[in-house]
C-alpha cells in the first residue's frame, strides 16, 4: 500500500512540475505545435498558450528607484490570419532627458518539420525602433519564420524612471488566453490605488518580501595616511506582492457599435496616491477628481497660460469690434483660432511650448490651441473655462488619475447652458465636437478651483436625408438623381472624411461603397460649415432588382437596404456606443416600367425598441406607376446598455428583414 501512494505521489509531483514547465519559456512540444484548433475556440486565428509579467522596484544609488517590468509571452498560431499575432509592439516614453528602455530577448520560433522541432531565433534586423511623436517612441518585433501552426515565444523588458507610470496588465485578448499571470512586488514607500476592469475576476495571492539596500558612500579621508574611506550602511524594507491569476479566458469579439474595446476588457490598473520614504513624512498624490483638477490647474503648463493676452491683445481687440452679442464674441473668436492655428497632431492637457510661442508660429498641441481659446473668451468678458477629455482612443477615464485625460477642450456658461468648443478641429462648430471627444464625460476646471463633470455626449439628432426619384425599367436597370443632405455630426464626419479629395475621389468612394452604382454629374455643396452639406448626382445601378419570368423583384430601399443585421453576438458585456444620435431619412419616389403593375407591395410597419431607443418608421405606397418609399430611423441616444443588446438585436433583425422585403411587379 506504502508502494501505491509513494508512485501515486511520485506521479503528482512529475505531472506538477511538467505542468509548470509549459509556462515557462524554452520548453515547446510536439503537442502543442501540432494542435491544429484551439480547443475552446475553434475560429481562434492564434491563442495567448501563456503571459506571465511582473513588476518590480530596482534601487540604485545616486539616482533612487527605477520600475522594471518583465514579460514572458507564449503565442500559437492556427492560421494566416493570426500571423499579426507574431509581431509586438512596446511603446514608450521619450520626452524627457530620463527615457524609458525596452528590450526584447529569448524572441524564438518554433516549427514542426518531418516530425522534429525547429527553432528560428529572432536577430536584429527584426527589432527596429520608431520615433511616434516628440514624447513617445515604440520598439517593435516580428517573429521571424512564421507559419499556420508555429508557436512563438519572446521577453521584454520595460525600465522607466516614472515610478507614477505603472504598467496596466490586460489579461483579455482578441484572441483565447490560456494562462495569465501577473506580479507586482512594490516596496513598502510607495503607495498605488489599485483598480479593476472588466467582468473577469482574477485570484490574488498577498505576500511580503523582505529587500535590502547597500548604501556605499567613499570619501577621502583626513588622516596623515591620506586615502580613501568607506561607509556602509544596509536599509532593510518590506515588499508587498500581489499575485493575479486568471486562465481559459475567452477572446474578446469585436462588434458593431463599440467605443473603443480596451475599456472593457479585464485588466489591472495602478494609480500612483502618496510616497514616504524613511523618516520624511507622506507626500500625497491625486486621490479624488478635484484632487486631480486642482493639481492640472495650478500647473504653470495649464493654468499659467490662461493668465496670458498680451501677446493676442491687440488682434483680438480689432476682431472684437462692433460685435455686441455673446453668440457673435463664441462663434468669431472660435472661427478665428480655427483658422489661425493647425493642430500638430499631438494631444496634451498641458502646454508644450506655450500658448504665445503656439500663437506665433501658428501651430500647436490640443493644450496650446484650446487653452488660448479659454484666455480669448475670459478675455471677451465671457464665462469660459477648460475641459479635461480623455479622447475615445484614450479609454474612458473611471478612475481619479491624473494620466485619466490626454487632451482640453474649450467650454462657454450661457443662457444657463454649457457649449463645448475644440479648435483642434477645422470643421468643427459650437456644440459640434470632433467625434473623437465624444467619450462619456470631461471635467470642467474653473477659475477658483472647483471641478464638475461635463456630459460631452450629443442630446439632439444629426440628419442625413436622402431623396431619390428614380425609373426602373424592363430589364432591371434604375436611373435617375439623388440628393443627400448632411447635416451637424453627419456633416462633421462628411468634411473629415473626403474634406480634400477631388469630385472624382469622392464619385470613386461612392461607386465602391456600393456594387453596381455607376455616379455621374456629381455637384457638392460645402462652403459654409454652420450649413448643410449637399451632394447631388445622377444614378445608375444594374444590381438592385432581379427578373424571373415575367416579374420583377426588388426592394423599395434599392441599394440602401441593410443586407445584414450588424449585430451577431449572443450576448454583449460591454454598451452599444453610437457616438450621437441620428436620423436617417429616406424619401424615394421609384417610376414602374411600361406594361408592368404591382403585384405585391410591402405593408407600411412602425417598429420600436423598449424605451424608445431606436425607432424605424417604413411607408410605401402605389399610385399607378408611381412607387413612394418613406423609411426614417431614429436613434435617440448615444450610448444603450449592455443589458438592452438582445432587445436591439431583436430590433435590427426585423429592420433587415422589412428594407429587404420585395415589390414584386407582374408584367400586363
Amino acid at each position: 500500500m506504502k508502494k501505491v501512494a509513494f508512485a501515486l505521489l511520485f506521479f503528482v509531483i512529475v505531472n506538477n512540475n511538467s505542468y509548470a514547465q509549459k509556462r515557462e519559456l524554452g520548453n515547446v512540444t510536439v503537442e502543442e505545435l501540432k494542435e491544429k484548433v484551439h480547443p475552446k475556440d475553434s475560429a481562434a486565428v492564434a491563442a495567448v498558450l501563456f503571459e506571465k509579467g511582473r513588476t518590480y522596484f530596482e534601487y540604485k544609488q545616486g539616482e533612487g528607484f527605477t520600475i522594471i517590468t518583465e514579460v514572458e509571452t507564449k503565442i500559437k498560431i492556427y492560421k494566416k490570419e493570426g500571423y499579426e499575432w507574431a509581431n509586438e509592439e512596446i511603446s514608450f516614453f521619450v520626452g524627457n532627458s530620463d527615457r524609458e528602455m525596452v528590450d526584447f530577448s529569448k524572441a524564438v520560433t518554433y516549427n514542426l518539420v518531418n516530425g522534429q522541432i525547429e527553432k528560428t531565433k529572432a536577430k536584429s534586423e527584426n527589432e527596429f525602433s520608431e520615433q511616434k511623436n516628440k514624447f513617445w517612441g515604440v520598439k517593435k518585433l516580428a517573429m521571424p519564420n512564421v507559419k499556420e501552426g508555429s508557436v512563438i515565444e519572446y521577453k521584454y523588458t520595460i525600465r522607466s524612471p516614472y515610478i507614477s507610470k505603472f504598467p496596466d496588465w490586460k489579461f483579455q485578448r482578441e484572441i483565447p488566453v490560456n494562462y495569465s499571470e501577473y506580479i507586482t512586488d512594490i516596496p513598502e514607500y510607495f503607495y498605488y490605488n489599485v483598480y479593476r476592469k472588466g467582468t473577469l475576476i482574477p485570484t490574488e495571492i498577498k505576500d511580503k518580501l523582505s529587500k535590502n539596500i547597500r548604501l556605499d558612500e567613499k570619501y577621502l579621508t583626513q588622516s596623515r595616511s591620506g586615502g580613501y574611506q568607506h561607509d556602509v550602511e544596509n536599509i532593510s524594507y518590506t515588499d508587498n506582492r500581489t499575485t493575479y491569476k486568471l486562465e481559459n479566458i475567452a477572446a474578446v469579439k469585436e462588434e458593431s457599435y463599440i467605443n473603443n474595446i480596451d475599456n472593457y476588457l479585464s485588466a489591472i490598473e495602478h494609480e500612483h496616491s502618496a510616497t514616504q520614504m524613511p523618516q520624511q513624512p507622506m507626500k500625497s498624490y491625486s486621490s479624488t477628481w478635484e484632487d486631480v483638477a486642482k493639481t492640472i490647474y495650478e500647473s504653470d503648463n495649464f493654468g499659467a497660460q490662461l493668465n496670458k493676452d498680451n501677446y493676442y491683445e491687440s488682434d483680438i481687440k480689432t476682431l472684437l469690434q462692433g460685435l455686441t452679442t455673446n453668440e457673435e464674441k463664441i462663434a468669431t473668436l472660435f472661427s478665428y483660432v480655427q483658422s489661425r492655428m493647425s493642430w500638430n497632431k499631438y494631444f496634451s492637457y498641458t502646454c508644450d511650448d506655450g500658448v504665445k510661442k503656439a500663437y506665433e508660429n501658428k501651430t500647436g498641441n490640443s493644450a496650446e490651441i484650446n487653452l488660448m481659446l479659454v484666455s480669448m473668451l475670459r478675455y471677451a468678458q465671457l464665462d469660459a473655462n477648460p475641459v479635461l477629455v480623455s479622447t475615445r482612443a484614450n479609454g474612458i477615464s473611471l478612475f481619479p488619475s491624473r494620466t485619466a485625460f490626454n487632451t482640453v477642450i474649450a467650454a462657454v456658461n450661457y443662457n444657463d447652458t454649457i457649449i463645448l468648443l475644440d479648435a483642434t478641429s477645422k470643421v468643427a462648430l459650437p456644440n459640434i465636437l470632433p467625434v473623437r471627444d465624444l467619450n462619456w464625460f470631461g471635467r470642467i476646471i474653473r477659475k477658483d478651483g472647483t471641478s464638475d463633470l461635463v456630459d460631452l455626449m450629443p442630446k439632439s439628432l444629426s440628419y442625413d436625408v436622402i431623396n431619390m426619384l428614380v425609373n426602373l425599367d424592363d430589364k432591371g436597370l434604375i436611373t435617375g438623381k439623388v440628393r443627400e443632405q448632411y447635416l451637424d455630426y453627419n456633416a462633421l464626419q462628411f468634411r473629415d472624411s473626403f474634406n480634400g479629395l477631388s469630385k472624382e475621389a469622392i464619385v470613386e468612394k461612392i461607386e465602391k461603397k456600393h456594387k453596381g452604382l455607376e455616379v455621374d454629374d456629381y455637384d457638392l455643396t460645402n462652403s459654409n460649415l454652420a450649413d448643410a452639406v449637399v451632394e447631388k448626382y445622377s444614378i445608375k445601378n444594374s444590381n438592385v432588382s432581379e427578373i424571373i419570368g415575367d416579374k420583377i423583384y426588388f426592394s423599395p430601399m434599392l441599394y440602401f437596404a441593410m443586407t445584414e443585421n450588424p449585430f451577431k453576438q449572443e450576448t454583449r458585456e460591454y454598451p452599444i456606443d453610437f457616438s450621437f444620435p441620428f436620423r436617417d431619412k429616406y424619401m424615394i419616389n421609384i417610376t414602374i416600367p411600361e406594361g408592368y403593375q404591382v403585384e405585391t407591395l410591402p405593408k407600411s410597419a412602425a417598429i420600436a425598441m423598449d424605451m424608445r431607443h431606436v425607432t424605424f418608421n417604413y411607408t410605401v405606397t402605389n399610385t399607378g406607376s408611381q412607387i413612394q418609399l418613406s423609411a426614417v430611423m431614429d436613434v435617440n441616444t448615444s450610448i444603450v446598455a449592455p443589458d438592452d443588446y438582445n432587445t436591439l438585436k431583436e430590433f435590427f433583425k426585423t429592420v433587415v428583414e422589412k428594407q429587404n422585403e420585395k415589390i414584386v411587379l407582374k408584367k400586363i
